[in-house]
């Protein structure tokens, strides 16, 4: 039987083999330009509402601190983020972490590398959209079918396909859809925050107003264990930038555009969270603010409808767009690593498969989604509580690929970073900086989410939180997925790593 049973794996792995390379995947070039690229940076990290979810733990956390806690966390990200524009000016690939990681590191680090990526796409998918469709039906004055989970699930679940069909239609398309939801989101965050800061100046709030400070951006303010939690949320909120270099093949000026969109997309990230966490503070106070950290990204529903007077709607749908943007941008790195793991036989062919017509990749996209679709019913069934377990788990996933892309850097660049002080810093020491801020967090996520108490639902899985929990089972699932793979199919485990051709540090590849 053991002989049998061996001939049959290889004979399986000889015909996939000889079956030839997945077939051709060429996505639409020159679809989108710099602006395009870098408005999908922004929608995917989703603005309004991380800042919503995140404003109101953060200030039970640090106080009037939390300014400085958004500063703080824009470090480590601005470090990974020159690690991917210097990525991707050598390898313009649409898996980015996957393909850079698997040449600088070899295959098994790239493959769990693009694991890790397609995974976090399928655990908030559904969660956004969630999101999107709740304020949006509050916004318009729907709160009945807000609160009816079948109503809820029934919109989501639609909303998830409508934004897939987007996506496969065609990425310029899907920029076109970007262009009008970030202006929608911005214009509202901005109203909102000048409305705050007015009438924190006007002495006309109805909560306790605090006059806002150049302290307050001192992350060190509160100092100890709850900076550390704080930190945690900071790095969630500024996750997603990367989608604008997900689409590297399809962007004009594919060498830099990509990657100067998501240096500058943390940046502006940056203005707009510091901006709202000012105007949030100074208006409510941090006693109001802590108060009601548990209802997450509802706080700015009370919010606008203490400051606003009347106009709560406009913050509503600043969440929902946000969330309904990310909706759409949460799919697109995900779908795209996959893709680019099929063309290096890292996955099956199929999801290499490029429409005809759209130059998308359909199948890889749909199949995300359907995960996508599928984890969300089953957890929103098991509880609400345990999909908001599986968004905490991202935590681990997030800070794990993003830390492997700066050491990736360092390492793919190594014999190149003695040509000048600023490649040293720019290439080298500020992605392993970033790499090794990163690498805390995740240890520090593991210890606190180790303790069940907490979690969202409070409840043991094995003794554990249910988001390491799901963090461990989603990363064992990824080995033995891969494991299995290679066994069936071995050609991309021969690829060895390597180091960038001097040629190229400076100049998009040939």
């Amino acid at each position: 039987m053991e002989p049998s049973s061996t001939s049959g794996v290889k004979n399986m792995a000889d015909e996939i083999t000889d079956a030839g390379p997945p077939p051709s995947a060429s996505l639409k070039p020159d679809a989108i330009g710099f602006l395009d690229a870098l408005v999908i940076g922004l929608n995917a990290t989703s603005p309004a509402y991380s800042v919503a979810a995140v404003i109101g733990p953060i200030v039970a956390l640090v106080g009037i601190y939390a300014p400085g806690v958004m500063l703080a966390s824009f470090v480590p990200m601005l470090l990974i983020a020159s690690a991917f524009y210097y990525l991707n000016k050598v390898d313009q690939d649409c898996g980015t972490t996957f393909s850079w990681v698997t040449r600088a590191m070899g295959p098994w680090a790239g493959w769990l590398g693009g694991w890790a990526i397609t995974m976090t796409g399928v655990l908030v998918v559904g969660s956004l959209a969630d999101v999107a469709v709740t304020f949006f039906l509050l916004a318009v004055g729907l709160d009945g079918w807000a609160d009816n989970d079948v109503v809820r699930q029934v919109l989501t679940v639609l909303l998830i396909v409508v934004m897939t069909a987007v996506c496969v239609i065609g990425i310029d398309v899907s920029a076109k859809v970007q262009n009008v939801l970030i202006l929608a989101q911005v214009a509202c965050l901005l109203a909102f925050a000048v409305v705050a800061l007015y009438r924190v100046y006007a002495d006309t709030g109805t909560l306790d107003s605090v006059e806002p400070k150049i302290s307050w951006l001192d992350p060190f303010g509160a100092g100890g264990a709850p900076l550390t939690s704080a930190l945690l949320l900071g790095v969630f909120i500024y996750w997603g930038w990367e989608s604008a270099v997900n689409l590297t093949e399809e962007v004009e000026d594919s060498a830099i555009a990509p990657g100067k969109a998501a240096v500058w997309s943390t940046v502006l990230l940056l203005v707009t969270y510091v901006a709202v966490a000012f105007a949030v503070v100074a208006y409510a106070g941090t006693a109001y603010l802590a108060e009601n950290a548990a209802e997450e990204e509802f706080v700015f529903a009370l919010l606008a409808e203490e400051a606003m007077d009347g106009w709560d709607w406009v913050v509503l749908l600043a969440v929902s767009t946000s969330a309904l943007a990310s909706t759409q941008t949460t799919i697109i790195p995900a779908s795209r690593t996959g893709l680019s793991m099929a063309r290096r036989y890292a996955l099956p062919a199929h999801f290499g498969r490029i429409h005809p017509r759209f130059r998308t990749p359909d199948v890889s996209t749909w199949w995300v989604a359907g995960i996508a679709v599928v984890w969300y019913l089953v957890l929103f069934h098991i509880s609400e509580n345990a999909l908001f377990d599986s968004l905490t788990a991202l935590s681990l996933l997030i800070a794990f690929y993003y830390a492997l892309t700066g050491l990736a850097c360092a390492v793919y660049y190594r014999r190149e970073l003695t040509r000048s002080a600023r490649d040293f810093l720019l290439i080298g020491l500020g992605p392993l900086v970033g790499a090794g801020l990163l690498a805390w967090l995740l240890v520090e996520s593991v210890s606190d989410m180790a303790d069940p108490a907490n979690s969202y639902s409070g409840v043991s899985w094995f003794g554990l939180g249910p988001p390491l929990v799901i963090g461990i089972g989603i990363t064992l699932t990824g080995v033995v997925l891969m494991v299995v793979w290679r066994l069936m199919a071995p050609a991309f485990w021969s690829e060895r790593p390597s180091t960038v051709d001097p040629a190229l540090p400076h100049g998009k590849e040939s």
